[in-house]
């Protein structure tokens, strides 16, 4: 291949890339692949759990740093394996029938996601648990692959001072933050791809 040929494939090449780079993005989430797990200190024992994710799109633009969507978590799916403290989890302190959703909402997005291989990036939102809003940063490592896209984060949840019941008894000291772990997987596209719809 001659020099001249390989020289006009790089500049027909490079335009394509920045603008992939530069053009907004959307990140549909799969909940069969997605996976957020709960950690609870407690005196006799840790207690582990799993929540489902019943939705969820990220929509970012890299070059201008704007981010929104939606991201949604199924709070009546909250499963530590025993009913007994599952009910009082449900009934006393996520009050999961009154609000039966967790929410998630991007507001902005900072870093860079490199179309294959490993990145880190930062995406800024709203929380919102028990019916109150809670302004967060996650801290996301990003791994593409082809248009699939997983993500890492860990969340330290202050759950008793933004004002939910704190489970303690006499007898069994509680902690008053849980830690969240999400293992997110989805489908990267171009906007113009994605459906209308967060859900």
């Amino acid at each position: 291949m001659s020099r001249w040929l390989c020289a006009s494939l790089l500049l027909a090449i490079g335009p394509c890339a920045k603008t992939l780079r530069a053009q907004e993005m959307a990140l549909k989430l799969d909940p069969a692949n997605t996976r957020i797990e709960f950690t609870l200190a407690a005196t006799l024992h840790t207690v582990h759990g799993t929540f489902a994710l019943k939705s969820g799109t990220i929509r970012f633009n890299p070059s201008t740093g704007s981010a929104s969507g939606l991201v949604v978590v199924d709070a009546a799916s909250g499963d530590s394996k025993n009913k007994n403290r599952d009910d009082k989890m449900h009934q006393e302190i996520l009050e999961s029938q009154r609000y039966p959703e967790v929410t998630f909402t991007p507001t902005k997005f900072s870093g860079k996601i490199e179309i294959q291989g490993d990145s880190s990036v930062q995406l800024d939102g709203v929380l919102k648990l028990h019916g109150t809003d809670h302004p967060m940063t996650l801290t996301l490592p990003v791994q593409a692959k082809k248009n699939t896209l997983s993500a890492r984060t860990h969340i330290v949840i202050p759950y008793v001072a933004w004002g939910l019941k704190n489970p303690s008894t006499f007898l069994l000291r509680v902690s008053d933050k849980v830690e969240i772990d999400v293992t997110a997987v989805g489908q990267l596209r171009p906007m113009q791809s994605q459906p209308a719809d967060d859900h």
